[in-house]
């Protein structure tokens, strides 16, 4: 599969979603959690929604439990805790794995199409970015330690 488009995932309230539905537009896929050091990011993340989105910019939140079980909580949890914290208001999904057997398709997918440092395709912590061009393509991946702020000119380029 040459693009994200043909990927589904379920919501962070339950229904399935196609990432086709976010043809034409720049993508921001994130893997969150709400009890890491990163957690934070958050509030960026939801900053550079607001700057961009009227543009065509669409963050999607994917919370994983696989990092020092950072995300315990249900998908209820999950959701309050971003909307109360953090003011999230970009597309959240439900919990998934990024890593081994049980990864998402669309993870397996991302990390094919840009590995990390060395070649590596694991993600290696909570809120591993991957920037997506209007046309589905995998066009970078940012290392956690990657603040949202700083992703503002690669963005800007895409859009």
């Amino acid at each position: 599969m040459a693009d994200v488009y043909g990927f589904s995932a379920t919501t962070i309230d339950g229904k399935e979603r196609t990432l086709g539905d976010y043809r034409g537009q720049v993508l921001l896929i994130v893997n969150t959690a709400s009890k890491c050091g990163f957690t934070p990011q958050y509030k960026g993340l939801q900053a550079l929604y607001e700057q961009y989105r009227d543009k065509g910019l669409v963050i999607l939140g994917f919370p994983c439990d696989q990092f020092g079980h950072q995300e315990p909580g249900d998908e209820t949890q999950i959701s309050e805790f971003c909307e109360l914290n953090y003011g999230v208001s970009f597309p959240l999904f439900a919990k998934i794995e990024v890593n081994g057997s049980g990864a998402h398709p669309l993870y397996r997918h991302l990390k094919e199409e840009a590995p990390g440092v060395l070649g590596s395709k694991g993600i290696k912590w909570n809120f591993t970015k991957f920037l997506v061009g209007r046309d589905g393509k995998v066009v970078k991946r940012y290392a956690p330690t990657d603040k949202p702020e700083s992703l503002g000119k690669d963005i800007e380029k895409l859009l």
